[in-house]
C-alpha cells in the first residue's frame, strides 16, 4: 500500500481500539483483551473501501454477538479528520465497511504529482542484501526458451524488490569447471579430430554434447590452428579447445543477455571456488563436522541428516569434486564470504530434488538454510498458428534465446514471460507476441499511455495546457470511472510490496493491464475536453499520474514506454 493509505489503514485501526475503550468505559462492552483483527479491501467494493472484522473475531473474548459488539464500536467511533466518510455500514453478521472520502482521492493525485518516477518505491525491505541468482544457463551450449523465460523472471523479480526497498545483487553462475567441462572438451576434440581424421576415423562419445554448436567451435578452431593440434596430446588439445570456446560461448550470452535488456552485477565462475580454495576448504569444513563418509572410493556427503531422500557424492573415485560439491561451496559464498542476508535462486522444475539437500547443505555447514529460497520454473512452450513450434525457422535447430529476440520484440517477450507466475506451465504464442493490437498484453499497455499523449498533443492543437490544480479542482473527479482509476492508483505501492513478499512479479504485469483497462472505461466514461476548464484541467491530472504509474511499472521492468503507436 501507498504510504498514504498505509497511514490511513494505521489511523483507522488506531481509531477503533479507541472506540472499543470508549465502549468499555460506558459499560457497553466487558474489559477484555481484544484480538488481533485484519482491515481489508472487500471483495464487493460496493460494500465500501475497506472493511474490518474486529466485532467478529472478538466475539468470543467479549461473549457477545458479533453484531451488537459492531454497533458498540460504531457509536463511539470517531472518524473526523481520517480519509473516511463519517457514516459507516454494518454488514452481515458485524463486519464494519467504510468509505475513503473526497480528500483521500486529491490526496493520492498530489502524492503521484510529488514523487513521479519515484511513486511505488518504499523502503519496505530496509536496506536488506538480496541476491537474485538466475538463467546461469551451462556454457557448454546455446541458452534455449527456459532461459528466456527464466532471465524475465529474475529480472524483473529483482527490479520488483529494489522497488521495494532492497539492496538487490542479480548474479549469473558459470559452470566453467568439472563434469561438465570435461565433456564439453571431449565433445569438441571429437569434432576437431572429424575434421581431419573423417567420422569413421574418430567416433563420437555416447555422452557427447550432440548440438551443431560443438561443430560450428570446433570449425572455427580449425580455420585459426589448421591441423596443429591433431598430432597435439589430447589433454593439450582439449584445453586449447575449451580455451577457446567456453570464452566464446560465455560472450554469447552475455551478448543475448544484454539484448533482452539483463544486466548482471556480476558473472561468478565456478572455477573461482576450485582455485581460491574455496571448494576445499567446504568440504573440509563438512568432513569436521562429521557430515561426510567414505565408501567405494568417494566422499559422501550425509544428506539424509538434512531431509534429502539419499546422501551425496561429493569427491568422485577420481578424485574430482562434483557439481553439487561446488554448488555447496557457492552458495556458502553467498552468505559466508559476501554476507547476503536472503539468497534466491531460480531453477527449471526439473531441479526439484535438489532443493532440500541444498538447504539442507546450508544448515550443514552451520548457516541458515531457510535464509535460501528457490523459485521453481515449468517449461515453456511456444506456439504459433495453435501448434507447437520446435525448430527455428531461421537456423533449422532448436529454437534459442537468439534465434526468439530476432523474431519478438523484446518489449514483448519480457513482458509476456514475466506475465505467467513461475510455477504455472506456459505457452508462449509467437504470433500474440508480434500482434499490434489489443490482444496483446503489452501493445495494450503501451497503447493506454500512447493514448494519453495522443490526448495531450489534441488538447495542445487547442491551446488547453496541463496546469496545476487546485484541491478543490481535483475534487470535482467524481465520477464512478474517475474514483476507480484513482483508487487503483493509491494501490500501486501496495502492490510491489505483496509482489516482493510473494515473489512474483507477474502480480504486477497483472496490475498494470487492469490499469489500462480502467484508464481506457475512464476515457470512454469521461471527456477529458468539457465545457468546464476547471474539470478539464482534474483530468488532464489524471491522465497525467495514470501515465506516471504506466510508465513506472514498464520502466521498471525494461519494457519501452512509447509516446506514440
Amino acid at each position: 500500500m501507498s504510504k498514504l493509505v498505509q497511514q490511513s489503514t494505521e489511523e483507522l485501526r488506531k481509531r477503533i481500539l479507541e472506540a472499543i475503550g470508549k465502549a468499555v468505559a460506558k459499560g457497553e462492552l466487558p474489559e477484555e483483551p481484544i484480538p488481533d483483527f485484519a482491515i481489508e479491501v472487500p471483495a464487493d467494493r460496493a460494500h465500501g473501501d475497506w472493511a474490518t472484522n474486529a466485532a467478529m473475531v472478538s466475539a468470543r473474548a467479549f461473549k457477545q454477538p458479533p453484531r451488537k459488539i459492531a454497533e458498540a464500536i460504531v457509536a463511539n467511533l470517531d472518524l473526523n479528520g481520517t480519509y473516511l466518510k463519517p457514516a459507516c455500514e454494518i454488514a452481515g453478521p458485524g463486519f464494519i465497511n467504510f468509505s475513503l472520502n473526497q480528500r483521500f482521492y486529491v490526496d493520492v493525485l498530489r502524492d503521484i504529482e510529488k514523487l513521479g518516477g519515484q511513486y511505488g518505491r518504499s523502503d519496505y525491505g530496509q536496506g536488506k542484501k538480496i541476491m537474485v541468482e538466475f538463467v546461469s544457463a551451462n556454457p557448454t551450449g546455446p541458452m534455449h526458451m527456459g532461459n528466456a523465460r527464466g532471465g524475465a523472471l529474475g529480472d524483473c523479480l529483482s527490479s520488483v524488490l529494489d522497488a521495494a526497498g532492497y539492496d538487490v545483487w542479480r548474479e549469473f553462475y558459470v559452470n566453467d569447471a568439472g563434469n561438465q567441462i570435461e565433456k564439453f572438451g571431449i565433445s569438441l576434440e571429437a569434432r576437431y579430430l572429424q575434421i581431419y581424421l573423417g567420422e569413421n576415423q574418430v567416433p563420437f562419445p555416447e555422452d557427447g554434447y550432440q548440438g551443431e554448436d560443438i561443430k560450428d567451435r570446433a570449425i572455427e578452431f580449425s580455420e585459426l590452428n589448421g591441423d596443429a593440434f591433431v598430432h597435439a596430446d589430447s589433454e593439450m588439445r582439449r584445453k586449447a579447445l575449451v580455451d577457446y570456446a567456453l570464452p566464446k560461448n560465455i560472450d554469447k550470452m552475455k551478448a543475448d543477455l544484454t539484448k533482452y535488456r539483463i544486466s548482471y552485477d556480476q558473472w561468478f565462475l565456478e572455477s573461482t571456488l576450485h582455485h581460491n580454495g574455496e571448494l576445499t576448504e567446504t568440504i573440509e569444513l563438512l568432513k569436521s563436522r562429521g557430515m561426510t563418509y567414505e565408501q567405494d572410493g568417494a566422499l559422501w556427503y550425509r544428506a539424509t541428516q538434512f531431509g534429502a531422500e539419499k546422501d551425496e557424492v561429493l569427491i568422485r573415485q577420481n578424485g574430482n569434486p562434483t557439481y553439487f560439491a561446488a554448488d555447496i561451496a557457492y552458495h556458502r559464498n553467498k552468505f559466508e564470504k559476501r554476507h547476503f542476508d536472503r539468497c534466491i535462486d531460480i531453477w527449471g522444475a526439473d531441479h526439484h530434488g535438489h532443493v532440500a539437500r541444498m538447504k539442507g547443505a546450508m544448515n550443514a555447514v552451520g548457516l541458515d538454510g531457510d535464509k535460501l529460497d528457490v523459485i521453481l520454473m515449468q517449461l515453456v512452450r511456444l506456439t504459433q498458428n495453435g501448434e507447437i513450434v520446435r525448430m527455428s525457422k531461421r537456423t533449422g535447430k532448436a529454437i534459442q534465446l537468439g534465434d526468439l529476440l530476432e523474431e519478438v520484440p523484446v518489449d514483448a517477450a519480457r513482458f509476456l514471460f514475466a506475465m505467467r507466475e513461475a510455477n504455472s506451465q506456459m505457452e508462449f504464442d509467437l504470433d500474440l507476441a508480434v500482434q499490434q493490437d489489443s490482444q496483446n498484453p503489452v501493445y495494450y499497455v503501451q497503447y493506454a499511455r500512447a493514448r494519453i499523449c495522443s490526448i495531450f498533443k489534441a488538447l495542445a492543437n487547442d491551446g488547453i495546457f496541463p496546469r496545476a490544480c487546485t484541491d478543490e479542482e481535483l475534487g470535482l473527479l467524481t465520477a464512478p470511472a474517475e474514483i476507480e482509476l484513482i483508487r487503483h492508483l493509491s494501490a500501486y505501492t501496495g502492490e510491489i510490496v505483496q509482489a516482493a513478499k510473494d515473489y512474483d512479479p507477474a502480480s504486477i504485469i497483472r496490475y498494470v493491464i487492469t490499469l489500462a483497462t480502467l484508464f481506457h472505461k475512464f476515457y470512454d466514461a469521461c471527456r477529458v475536453k468539457g465545457d468546464q476548464e476547471s474539470l478539464t484541467a482534474a483530468r488532464m491530472a489524471l491522465c497525467t499520474a495514470t501515465s506516471t504509474v504506466i510508465c513506472n511499472v514498464l520502466n521498471m521492468f525494461q519494457i519501452s514506454a512509447p509516446e506514440t503507436m
